[in-house]
C-alpha cells in the first residue's frame, strides 16, 4: 500500500508516488524518461522522446472537442536534490521516502520534488482517463530544467501543433503567472597557490539557514551561507592571523545556499580566542536576522595538529575579497510592477581546489541590459583579482502579453470555480515558458500550480488541499478551452 494512497485526487497522488520511487535529479533522468515512454506504449498513445531526455505524449481530444485547437501542457521531470546534513540518501539510486500529515506531503530528510513532479502527476492522470473533457493534449515533459532549462532549449517544437500552453511549474495557488525573468549562469575561476603549513586545523561551519529558491525567494531577506562565510573570514582576518585550507558551500547555483564550511589553520594557543570571536560573531548575525534567519549559527571545531595544505596569503586575500564583493541578493526592484524583483544575483556555489577557486552565480533580470551589466560587474571584480569568468545556459525573459485569450479564459474559469479573482502577475524566477515563447511564434502561455513550500530544500512540502483544488481547476480550464 502506498503512503499516499488515501489522498485525493487519488490518481494524481498515485502517479506522484510512482515517480518519486524513480531517482530523477537533474542529469539523472533516463529512468523517468523510460517510465514515461513505457506509460505511453501501454496505453497506445503517440509518444516522442529525444536525445536531450524530453518526452512528448499526445492525448486525443475528447468527444465534442475534435475541432478545438490543441493545448500544450508542460512540466519538467528533473528535481533539485537537497538533503539534511545528517541524513544519508543516495539520490542516484534510492527512491524518495514519502510521508504526509493532515496538510502536506513531504519526503523524509530530503527535498520532495514537488517542483515539478506534481506537473508530471497531473499530466499522467489526465492521459490515463477518458472521463475528463478536453481538447487534444500535447503533454511535454522536459529534462534538466533545474540546471538551465536545458531540455526545453533542445526540444524540437515543430513537433507541437498547439499555440496555447499551460505550464504547471508554479508554486502558488491562485496566481496566474504570465511572464518571467531571463537569466544566465556565471562561472568564476580564480587561480590559487598552495603551501604546506603545520598548525591546528579548525573546521568552521555556517548553518541553521533556510536557503530557498534563488528566484522566488531572493526577496525574502534569507541569509546566503557563502556570503556569510566570506564575511566571517574577512572579520577574522582583521582580528588575527590564520591560513585558509579549504572552503566550500552550496551545491546548486539556483538555490540560496543554506550551509557552507571552511577549514583554517591557527596556532594551537589561539583556539580559545577563536571560540570567543566565533560566538560573538554568531550572536551578532542572529541579532541582525531576528524574525528571519535567526537560527543561523557559526561554529568551530578543532581537529588534530598536523601539516596541512593551505593557500598562500595572496590567494587567501583574493578569495576573501571576492566573497565580500560578489553581488548577491536583490539588486533592483521593478518600478512598473510593485513588489516584483527586476534584477538579482545569487552566489550559489563556492569551492577551493588544488589550483583554483571556483564560484557559480545565477543572474536574473526581466531587463536584459541589466542582466548583461550585472555579468560585467562580476567580470570586473573577477578580473581585478586575477581571475576570469565564463557564461552559460542563458534563457530568455517571457514578456507579458497584453492580449491573451488563454489568460482571459483561465481568469473566467477561476472566477467560476473559486468565486474570487485570481492574481495575474510576472515573476522573477525563470520558467520554461520563456524558452517556448521564444521558439513558437504566437504562443499564448500561462503558468499555474498548487502551493509548494520551501522548494529546493530538504523542508519542501506540497499542500494536499491545494493539489486537489488545482486539479479541479485545471480540469475546468480544459473543459472551457473549446
Amino acid at each position: 500500500m502506498g503512503r499516499l494512497e488515501q489522498l485525493k485526487p487519488q490518481d494524481v497522488f498515485r502517479y506522484f508516488e510512482e515517480i518519486s520511487a524513480i531517482p530523477r535529479g537533474s542529469g539523472n533522468t533516463a529512468a523517468i524518461r523510460d517510465y514515461l515512454v513505457e506509460f505511453a506504449g501501454d496505453r497506445d498513445l503517440k509518444c516522442e522522446a529525444d536525445e536531450a531526455g524530453n518526452v512528448i505524449i499526445y492525448g486525443p481530444a475528447s468527444s465534442g472537442y475534435q475541432n478545438s485547437d490543441p493545448v500544450i501542457l508542460q512540466g519538467h521531470i528533473d528535481m533539485v536534490c537537497a538533503k539534511k546534513t545528517d541524513h544519508a540518501h543516495d539520490f542516484l539510486t534510492e527512491p524518495l521516502e514519502l510521508d504526509c500529515d493532515d496538510e502536506y506531503v513531504f519526503a523524509k530528510g530530503t527535498s520532495l520534488g514537488g517542483d515539478d513532479g506534481i506537473a508530471v502527476a497531473y499530466m499522467l492522470a489526465l492521459l490515463d482517463t477518458d472521463e475528463i473533457p478536453h481538447p487534444a493534449l500535447e503533454c511535454v515533459f522536459t529534462a534538466d530544467e533545474e540546471v538551465g532549462l536545458i531540455g526545453a532549449a533542445a526540444l524540437d517544437t515543430k513537433k507541437l501543433k498547439g499555440r496555447r500552453l499551460i505550464n504547471l511549474d508554479s508554486e502558488d495557488e491562485g496566481i496566474l503567472t504570465c511572464g518571467c525573468a531571463g537569466g544566465i549562469r556565471v562561472d568564476v575561476i580564480l587561480p590559487i597557490t598552495r603551501i604546506t603549513q603545520k598548525g591546528l586545523p579548525v573546521r568552521v561551519t555556517v548553518g541553521g539557514l533556510q536557503g530557498g529558491h534563488s528566484g522566488m525567494e531572493i526577496d525574502k531577506n534569507r541569509v546566503n551561507a557563502d556570503k556569510l562565510l566570506g564575511r566571517y573570514l574577512y572579520e577574522l582576518n582583521r582580528a588575527g592571523a590564520f591560513s585558509l585550507s579549504t572552503i566550500s558551500g552550496g551545491d546548486k547555483d539556483n538555490a540560496i545556499p543554506a550551509s557552507s564550511k571552511a577549514e583554517i589553520v591557527i596556532d594551537e594557543d589561539d583556539f580559545t580566542s577563536l571560540e570567543a570571536f566565533t560566538k560573538k560573531f554568531s550572536d551578532k548575525v542572529k541579532n541582525e536576522n531576528r524574525g528571519g534567519d535567526e537560527q543561523v549559527e557559526v561554529r568551530v571545531e578543532r581537529l588534530n595538529v598536523r601539516k596541512v595544505s593551505v593557500l598562500d596569503l595572496d590567494s587567501q586575500d583574493r578569495i576573501i575579497t571576492f566573497l565580500m564583493h560578489a553581488p548577491t541578493g536583490v539588486r533592483k526592484m521593478s518600478s512598473l510592477t510593485p513588489g516584483l524583483v527586476q534584477t538579482s544575483s545569487n552566489l550559489g556555489i563556492i569551492k577551493a581546489g588544488e589550483k583554483e577557486f571556483a564560484a557559480v552565480l545565477s543572474v536574473r533580470s526581466s531587463v536584459m541590459t541589466e542582466r548583461e551589466y550585472l555579468v560585467e560587474e562580476i567580470q570586473s571584480v573577477s578580473e581585478y583579482l586575477g581571475g576570469a569568468i565564463g557564461v552559460r545556459d542563458p534563457y530568455p525573459a517571457w514578456e507579458y502579453r497584453e492580449n491573451s485569450p488563454l489568460r482571459e479564459t483561465m481568469v473566467n474559469s477561476y472566477r467560476e470555480f473559486y468565486g474570487t479573482e485570481p492574481v495575474v502577475n510576472v515573476i522573477h524566477a525563470g520558467l520554461e515558458c520563456g524558452v517556448f515563447h521564444d521558439k513558437i511564434r504566437g504562443l499564448d502561455a500561462v503558468s499555474i500550480g498548487p502551493d509548494i513550500l520551501n522548494v529546493h530544500t530538504a523542508n519542501e512540502k506540497l499542500s494536499i488541499a491545494s493539489t486537489e483544488r488545482t486539479w479541479e481547476y485545471l480540469k475546468k480550464v480544459l473543459a472551457d478551452l473549446k
